[in-house]
């Protein structure tokens, strides 16, 4: 038998809910995951994904004026005029170059 040892931590019943869902779907155990990421922060070193914040932090509707408001929607008007549009198949090609996959 593998010399093997515990890991303990406390995270949030939802996050553990939907992760170990996803997990369950891909056929990979919760223990599985756990000893892959362990495996990919040996090879990089340090985490295997990027963290900082964005430079651009995400625009949160509620947190708008309706000032604000009027000229977020007023700059989306004026670009789809303007033809500045992307089909949702560009949207997914870039996100899938943005994200790597």
């Amino acid at each position: 038998m593998a010399n093997t040892t515990a890991a303990y931590s406390r995270i949030d019943s939802n996050l553990k809910n939907e992760a170990e869902a996803i997990l369950d779907q891909l056929g990979i155990s919760p223990s599985s995951a756990l000893s892959m990421f362990y495996r990919q922060v040996i090879l990089h070193n340090g985490l295997p994904f990027e963290v900082r914040l964005p430079a651009k932090p995400p625009l949160g509707i509620g947190s708008l004026t309706r000032g604000q408001l009027d000229v977020e929607l007023a700059q989306g008007v004026a670009s789809v005029q303007a033809g500045s549009v992307i089909t949702a198949d560009e949207v997914d090609d870039l996100l899938k170059v943005e994200l790597g996959i």
